[in-house]
């Protein structure tokens, strides 16, 4: 018995062939994500400017590192944001309380990662720039 649906044909691939797809899908969740999520716009520009501030204030390769890896994370935190109400205003959009704690877990752990974010910037530029505390 053979099951050719779509998630086995998917699934089913193998090597390279399963990386070209895996790349393919990110590419789409970039895309949508960019598209219809205005949030994740803002902190695509948000980000991209503070990694470039990275490498313009005069920041040793540590603390570049770990900046550029805060706006990872924020927008890694972002994407998965979007996925988690993305799938549940998919299953539906009727008032439901496990629907609202999902969407406010994902909304508080982007507050988290911006959080930290911010938190690493002005330790940062405090260090190189203010009194060395840290």
């Amino acid at each position: 018995m053979t099951d050719n649906s779509y998630a086995n044909q998917v699934k089913g691939k193998r090597g390279l062939r399963r990386i070209i797809n895996a790349a393919g899908y990110s590419k789409d969740g970039f895309r949508a994500a960019y598209r219809y999520e205005s949030a994740f716009r803002q902190l695509v520009w948000l980000n991209g400017t503070l990694m470039v501030l990275a490498f313009v204030f005069d920041f040793g390769p540590a603390s570049r590192m770990m900046l550029i890896s805060a706006s990872f994370i924020s927008l890694i935190v972002e994407l998965i944001n979007t996925a988690i109400e993305a799938a549940v205003d998919h299953t539906s959009t009727a008032k439901n309380e496990l629907a609202k704690r999902a969407k406010d877990a994902g909304s508080a752990a982007q507050t988290l990662a911006l959080v930290l974010l911010a938190l690493l910037w002005l330790m940062s530029l405090w260090r190189e720039y203010g009194l060395n505390l840290f």
